[in-house]
């Protein structure tokens, strides 16, 4: 006798159990999935400039030698930007009494005389005592156990933070050095008659990934130098700073001219006062900065090598932040490259099918 088939309501209850059970642990692993994902894309990235250096010597050494290069290069930078760094960021801190001031004495007259409302002043408020009153706030201070124990959980959070710092160039290091192997392995594993498509679209998704990628870097880089070199030369004294986080926060569309003007601007009025030359010379750098990474930045080092029009760049980005928040600013972009490549890709098959073509319309008719 042949064994009863598994009942069809019974089969679908077993695979959606067992997806439900799949995506409960991927959810629970996502603290110890984090440090491999993110060793993956960064072994990703790093695998060109291995590829290019086996030719000259072994891959673990080739390894040894982009980790070197990239440490020495972080430590000269660092070594040269810190110091500048700090000097800006004390301005900073000094602009706090500033702002305090300049509240006080011009915008509650301001709007003391143009309306109905009275703000209140406000009072500057010691260090110390603002971190005795934050302590009071959130901790039980006078109970020392807990204190500790706070004391202690926060201890252990900066360490494992710092373990995972460690882990990932170690990961990365392993994900490189059988990076071509594991590469093999995954072609074999196609079945042999998708073999050939499969291969043809991953490696446009890496061509388009990879592109963007080199681009955007350079975009950052040299947008942000642009940035910083204008409000240095107008006198603003932290148009170093902002300019680099204008730069580093240009990776999404949009974003890094927005907090870039809006924090220029504010430093200017707190600087110059209303001064509207000095906030127009402001205005005009960052005007400068967008033509300059509209038309020329990134036509020459992106051009049309993503497929993606100004009006899906945008959807895309606010896509990215309403289902992931930041995170999905960040991926935006890299996501809709690879969409749109596989789209291209599909648009391509249907162009080729039989519906297309009308073939199964002429068979209706005939």
């Amino acid at each position: 006798m042949h064994a009863r088939s598994i009942d069809p309501f019974f089969r679908r209850l077993i695979i959606t159990g067992s997806l439900v059970l799949f995506f409960w642990l991927i959810y629970q692993l996502i603290p110890v999935i984090v440090p491999f994902a993110c060793a993956f894309i960064l072994a990703y990235l790093f695998n060109p400039l291995v590829v290019k250096l086996t030719r000259y010597m072994r891959r673990w050494i080739a390894i040894l030698l982009v980790y070197l290069v990239i440490s020495t290069s972080l430590t000269v930078l660092l070594w040269w930007l810190l110091p500048t760094l700090w000097v800006q960021l004390q301005s900073a801190w000094d602009y706090v009494p500033r702002t305090v001031q300049w509240y006080n004495t011009e915008v509650r007259s301001w709007v003391a005389d143009n309306s109905r409302f009275s703000l209140p002043p406000l009072k500057q408020v010691g260090l110390s005592a603002t971190f005795v009153e934050y302590l009071n706030k959130n901790y039980d201070v006078g109970d020392a156990q807990s204190l500790f124990r706070q004391i202690m959980t926060s201890g252990l959070t900066v360490i494992n933070n710092a373990g995972l710092i460690v882990l990932v160039p170690i990961l990365t290091f392993y994900f490189l050095f059988n990076w071509e192997e594991r590469l093999l392995m995954w072609k074999l594993s196609i079945p042999g008659g998708y073999s050939k498509k499969v291969i043809e679209v991953v490696k446009d998704i890496d061509d388009a990934l990879m592109a963007f990628v080199k681009g955007q870097l350079l975009v950052m880089v040299l947008l942000g130098i642009i940035y910083a070199v204008q409000l240095q030369l107008i006198g603003l004294e932290l148009g170093l700073i902002i300019g680099m986080v204008a730069g580093i926060a240009s990776f999404v569309p949009y974003l890094g001219f927005g907090i870039g003007f809006i924090a220029a601007i504010i430093a200017g009025v707190f600087q110059f006062g209303l001064n509207w030359l000095q906030l127009g010379l402001i205005a005009g750098a960052f005007m400068v900065g967008q033509v300059v990474e509209g038309y020329v930045l990134q036509p020459l080092l992106l051009g049309d090598k993503i497929g993606l029009s100004p009006l899906w760049v945008i959807f895309s980005v606010l896509a990215g932040a309403t289902l992931l928040g930041f995170v999905g600013m960040l991926i935006a972009l890299p996501v809709s490259a690879i969409i749109n490549v596989l789209f291209c890709h599909a648009f391509e098959a249907y162009k080729k099918s039989d519906f297309y073509k009308g073939r199964h319309q002429l068979k209706l008719f005939d």
